[in-house]
C-alpha cells in the first residue's frame, strides 16, 4: 500500500478514535437515545434526496439499519451515558471482531480457522478482564452495554455482507435512513417530550456548544468523511491490509480520552486492553489458504468425452 495510502488509513482511524470524544461532548446535553436518532436524521434527509437507492435486497438493508445503526449506537450511547469512559468505550467496542466471527460461522456457515478462534478467546479473555475490573471499581452496567452495542455492530458486519452492495458507501448512507424513526418513538417513551424539546430550545448551558459541535464531528467527520475514505481504500486494497488499520481506533480513542478529558485506566484494564486488541489483530490477519487448482493433463492425455486429445488443446488456444 502506498504511503500516502497508509497516511489515509492512520487518519480515518484518528478521525474514528476521536469520535468517542465528539460524543462523549454530545451527551452532555442531549439524551442518549434522542442523539442517536438525531446523528442518523441528518445524514438520512441528504441521503434520501440526493444519494440513489443501493440495488440490494431490502430485508438486509434494514437489517444493517438495525444492526450497525440503532442496536450499536443505542447501546453505545446508553453505555457511555450511565458512565462508561470514552476511551474504555472504544476498547470495548473492538468486541465487534470476535462477534462477527462467530455470527458468520453460525448463521453463514464461514469456516473459523485455528488462529482464529485462538484470536477469538484471547480478545474475551480481556474483555472478561476488563469487565471484572469495571465491576471492581465502577458499575458494570455501562460494560455491559457498550459490549451490547458491538453485538450490534457485529449483526450489522454480516447483514452489510449478505447486501453485497456494488458501491459500499451508498449502503452506509442508505443505512442512516432506519434508525432515526425507531429511536425517536423510543426516545419520546424513554426520555420524555420535555427533555427531548428542552436539548433543542435550550443551549444556555455551558456544555450546549461543545455539544453541537460534537454532534457535527459526528456526522460530518466520524460517518461521512471517515466511512468514504475508508470505502474508498477498501475498494483498492485488500481488506486484510486495510483492516487491521481499525486497531489504531482505540489506541486514539484512549489516548485522547487520557489528554482531552483526563480519563485514567487501570494496570488490569491496560493489559486487558492489549489482549482485546491482540485477539482482535490475530484474527484479523489470518488469511484464507489458496485452494489447490488441479495439474494440467499433459497435452498428449486423452480428456474424457473427447475424440482426440489434441482437439481440447487447440480449443482452448
Amino acid at each position: 500500500m502506498p504511503a500516502r495510502h497508509v497516511l489515509l488509513a492512520m487518519a480515518v482511524a484518528v478521525m474514528w478514535g476521536l469520535n468517542f470524544i465528539a460524543i462523549d461532548a454530545s451527551l452532555q446535553h442531549f439524551p442518549p437515545m434522542f442523539l442517536v436518532a438525531l446523528r442518523f436524521a441528518l445524514i438520512a434527509i441528504p441521503t434520501m434526496l440526493l444519494v440513489k437507492r443501493p440495488d440490494v435486497p431490502l430485508r438486509w438493508l434494514i437489517g444493517y439499519g438495525l444492526g450497525f445503526g440503532t442496536l450499536q449506537f443505542l447501546f453505545l450511547y446508553w453505555g457511555m451515558a450511565a458512565g462508561m469512559p470514552a476511551g474504555l468505550a472504544s476498547l470495548v467496542l473492538q468486541a465487534s471482531g470476535p462477534f462477527t466471527m462467530l455470527l458468520g460461522a453460525t448463521f453463514l456457515r464461514e469456516r473459523v480457522t485455528g488462529p482464529q478462534l485462538l484470536g477469538i478467546l484471547v480478545a474475551v479473555g480481556g474483555l472478561a478482564v476488563v469487565g471484572w475490573q469495571r465491576a471492581e471499581h465502577a458499575s458494570v452496567l455501562p460494560f455491559l452495554l457498550t459490549l451490547a452495542g458491538a453485538l450490534g455492530w457485529a449483526i450489522g458486519n454480516v447483514c452489510n455482507r449478505q447486501a453485497r452492495a456494488a458501491n459500499p458507501l451508498h449502503l452506509t448512507l442508505w443505512m442512516s435512513t432506519v434508525p432515526p424513526l425507531p429511536m425517536l418513538a423510543l426516545a419520546l417513551v424513554v426520555e420524555g417530550p420535555a427533555r427531548i424539546t428542552d436539548s433543542l430550545t435550550d443551549f444556555t448551558g455551558p456544555g450546549a456548544l461543545g455539544a453541537v459541535l460534537g454532534l457535527l464531528y459526528t456526522v460530518v467527520i466520524g460517518t461521512i468523511l471517515g466511512s468514504g475514505l475508508w470505502t474508498w481504500l477498501m475498494s483498492k486494497h485488500p481488506a486484510g491490509v486495510v483492516a487491521p488499520f481499525s486497531m489504531l481506533v482505540p489506541v486514539t480513542g484512549m489516548t485522547a480520552a487520557w489528554f482531552l478529558l483526563g480519563e485514567t485506566v487501570t494496570v488490569p484494564e491496560m493489559l486487558g486492553g492489549v489482549l482485546v486488541v491482540g485477539g482482535v489483530l490475530l484474527g484479523s490477519l489470518v488469511k484464507p489458504r489458496p485452494k489447490r487448482l488441479p495439474d494440467p493433463a499433459p497435452v498428449g492425455a486423452r480428456r474424457p468425452g473427447s475424440r482426440t486429445s489434441l482437439g481440447p488443446v487447440l480449443a482452448e488456444k
